[in-house]
């Protein structure tokens, strides 16, 4: 079916020639026996393919019957495809490396490139692009080339399972260079079915001519079982993941109990951020017109009513976190994180203790951690020098020094005062 293409688009003519016109059958010229025309789109804009087809004139050739196209439409794109190759490298470079989706990139080309195409046209050809990419990567030269410095390969295969009752995608990947070999998808995980998966890995092996130094999986049975069938001798490992995966479970079972009761502590959000939108409702009514269109230009900072509500999205936001792995529990920085919350509340409540006439809400919620530890550190700043201060004001304490020291005599202070004729120290001592 032809495709029906805008009635407003501007074609920009190309016209592309056999690049040897002379037969190679029996060296006459060949004519133009027909045209094609092909429309594609193309990030510089439309393009319109115009290829002229040739054929041998002489009827006792073998080219005769024979029709050649140019070799320069390759270059610009596939046969029967609407969008040139810098359309389709764009595609695959934006689903795959940025992880955009196929809405945003059909609307991306639309407002950005104006093409026109479906959901289903761009899923089509984001699987061609995955088909180039996998055998792009199995090439042998290639695969050569990229291992001919790796002395040793190491090798490991895992399966993935979306959904319990789908089909197993089995992976196995070259970890030195961390590249995926192959991967297929298997009903059953029994050593049979996962077996020629290993036979193909150690021809491989074979062809780049390299030892296999290491396997590493989770240890299911068919992999220990397959691996030693096919690599005697091979050292079979435990993957470092999946053993601490193993071992965190009675830690994560733990650290869900304790995600529960805290979600049970935290109660009353909802209610809060209620009572706050029908405070700013009242607000909003009792605002004159003229203040209110004033106030709309000038830039203000938020007011105490947005702060609570900023509070609870952030509250919200922890609690449905589940996000962390072994190492760090979701439970353990859900706490944490409450944790940082409960602390900037009690910094808020404590600055407002100690504002001054002109305090509000918005002033003291601007305040910083760092204005915070400049006030208490000035608030302390005195205490070890007042007492440092009162202990030596004491009269006894600079008179013994004094009379210690004086003369390098070891006389007793009292005497020594007297005999120098302190007044202040006379009066002290007497």
């Amino acid at each position: 079916m032809a495709r029906r293409w805008p009635k407003e688009t501007v074609w920009t003519r190309v016209i592309l020639e056999v690049d040897d016109p002379w037969c190679d059958v029996c060296g006459r010229c060949m004519h133009v026996c027909d045209y094609r025309h092909h429309r594609i789109y193309t990030l510089e804009g439309p393009r319109h393919l115009v290829c002229k087809l040739v054929r041998c004139p002489n009827s006792t050739c073998d080219n005769h019957r024979r029709t050649f196209s140019p070799e320069g439409e390759l270059a610009l794109t596939m046969p029967r495809w609407l969008i040139g190759w810098d359309v389709f490298c764009w595609l695959g470079h934006r689903r795959f490396a940025r992880h955009w989706s196929v809405p945003q990139l059909r609307a991306e080309l639309l407002d950005g490139y104006k093409i026109t195409l479906s959901e289903d046209a761009i899923e089509d050809y984001l699987q061609r692009y995955q088909c180039m990419v996998a055998a792009r990567q199995q090439d042998p030269v290639l695969l050569k080339e990229a291992y001919r410095k790796t002395r040793k390969l190491l090798l490991s295969i895992d399966g993935l399972q979306p959904e319990k009752g789908h089909e197993t995608l089995y992976v196995v990947r070259e970890l030195s260079q961390q590249r995926v070999w192959f991967a297929e998808a298997l009903l059953s995980s029994a050593a049979s079915e996962i077996r020629p998966l290993l036979v193909r890995a150690r021809d491989w092996a074979k062809s780049l001519d390299r030892p296999v130094r290491l396997w590493m999986s989770d240890k299911q049975d068919a992999f220990v079982k397959a691996i030693a069938k096919e690599f005697a001798g091979v050292p079979h490992r435990y993957c470092g993941n999946h053993f601490l995966r193993d071992l965190a479970k009675p830690m994560l079972e733990l650290d869900s109990h304790a995600k529960v009761q805290m979600r049970s502590k935290i109660r009353g959000l909802r209610a809060i951020e209620r009572e706050v939108l029908k405070l700013r409702a009242l607000e909003c009514a009792g605002r004159n017109p003229v203040h209110e269109q004033v106030s709309s230009m000038l830039v203000t900072e938020l007011s105490g009513l947005d702060v609570v509500l900023d509070y609870c999205a952030a509250v919200r936001g922890i609690i449905n976190d589940s996000q962390g792995g072994p190492l760090r529990p979701p439970g353990l920085r859900m706490s944490e994180a409450l944790a940082e919350v409960q602390q900037s509340l009690q910094r808020n409540l404590r600055l407002k203790k100690r504002a001054t006439q002109k305090s509000c809400w918005n002033v003291w919620r601007s305040a910083s951690i760092k204005a915070e530890a400049w006030c208490w550190k000035h608030s302390n700043k005195w205490r070890p020098t007042s007492r440092l201060f009162a202990r030596w004001t004491q009269p006894w304490i600079p008179l013994r020094n004094f009379g210690r020291n004086a003369n390098g005599s070891s006389r007793p202070w009292k005497e020594i005062c007297w005999d120098m004729r302190i007044p202040s120290a006379n009066r002290w001592a007497a």
